[in-house]
């Protein structure tokens, strides 16, 4: 079995889709651990809801007992991080609970995975893996010419949210050096894809665009990301998990940078063709640019050539490949779109969790 925390969010429940459906074969399971705050939606994890592959518990990270708990009754080999607060405007607006669950959450993560590895004898031990998902924008921001970041890159984390995930990757590199906990760290570029809460601008542009609301782009819209389909990130974690060194970082990037208005162009373009306006006019037609957030980092960009050289990953999507699936998967499923944005999802979560939440020492687990 492996633990993945965060499961119920976008690139959790995409990976534990993915992981369920390409190692049916082999019978191992996953355990998804998710508190469901605002972003986690067990309706992403709809179509294992009979799978004997997938078990639920909603629990916190941060508490420590309920978690300890969890690895002595199902004994994973891996436990693969996700969970996090990972909205930088949210990080701006309310650092708090950024703070609480990047930091403080990794860290009470990190106890109960060292006391329960720990306690592991012979070959269990050896194999134990603890894998942090974290973020590029640790490494600050880059200017036009500036070479992509590498795993050699120093940090400097420019907003609340990167400066919280900074912290729990060096929580994590602090655990391998002093206690020889074997982690893996991979950092990643923007992802995007199926099940992406609709505050991140790929969904959002999509849902403003079909409802007839301004498309609103920070400043020039000229900042310059990195775009990483969503499962050909959780390809690389899968990837990571299985031959990664302990101890190492590996940055994960979709070799697409794209300025923040060439992919709202884009997106425009492709509703133009899949879903015209009833006035024929381009979507691009409502497009606003609004004034830039505070401190909004100007480039990111990943160097991917350790990951591809000593692991054998590369993306399988482009650019267009990968954005055109994401059009098509948001069209086909307005009424995921429709739970998200109205809020409906929430009491959904609520129906099927409400008092369900994992607590020490019997943790409540469902299917």
């Amino acid at each position: 079995m492996i633990f993945v925390t965060g499961g119920a969010g976008f690139i959790g429940a995409n990976f534990v889709l993915d992981w369920c459906r390409e190692r049916a074969s082999a019978g191992e399971p996953v355990l998804n651990i998710d508190l469901l705050t605002y972003a986690g939606n067990t309706e992403n994890l709809a179509p294992l809801a009979d799978s004997p592959l997938h078990r639920f518990v909603r629990a916190d990270i941060a508490d420590q007992p309920a978690i300890a708990a969890l690895l002595a009754e199902h004994r994973p080999r891996a436990v693969l991080h996700f969970a996090a607060e990972s909205h930088v405007d949210r990080s701006i607006l309310g650092p708090d609970a950024f703070v609480q669950t990047n930091v403080v959450g990794t860290f009470r993560l990190l106890e109960a995975a060292r006391a329960y590895w720990s306690g592991l004898e012979g070959a269990e031990k050896a194999a134990f893996r603890f894998l942090h998902v974290s973020t590029d924008e640790v490494y600050g921001t880059l200017g036009p010419s500036d070479p992509a970041f590498s795993e050699t890159t120093a940090y400097a984390p420019n907003s609340p949210y990167s400066a919280s995930k900074a912290a729990s990757d060096h929580l994590v590199r602090a655990y391998h050096h002093t206690y020889g906990l074997p982690v893996l760290t991979t950092n990643c570029s923007n992802n995007y894809g199926p099940h992406q809460f609709p505050e991140k601008l790929i969904p959002l542009v999509l849902h403003r665009a079909l409802r007839g609301e301004p498309l609103p782009v920070y400043g020039d819209g000229l900042q310059v990301r990195d775009w990483l389909y969503v499962a050909d990130h959780c390809r690389a974690i899968a990837r990571v998990l299985e031959a990664g060194t302990p101890g190492e970082v590996y940055n994960v990037g979709g070799l697409n940078e794209q300025t923040n208005l060439s992919v709202v162009h884009l997106l425009c373009d492709l509703l133009d063709a899949a879903r015209p306006r009833a006035d024929g006019a381009s979507y691009r037609g409502q497009i606003a640019f609004v004034r830039d957030r505070p401190g909004h980092d100007r480039r990111y960009a990943i160097d991917a050539r350790k990951i591809e050289r000593e692991l054998g990953w590369r993306p399988r999507e482009t650019f267009a490949t990968g954005l055109k699936k994401t059009v098509d998967w948001y069209l086909a499923h307005p009424e995921w779109v429709e739970h998200v944005t109205t809020g409906a999802y929430r009491e959904w979560n609520e129906r099927q969790y409400a008092g369900r939440a994992a607590r020490a020492p019997a943790a409540e687990a469902s299917a």
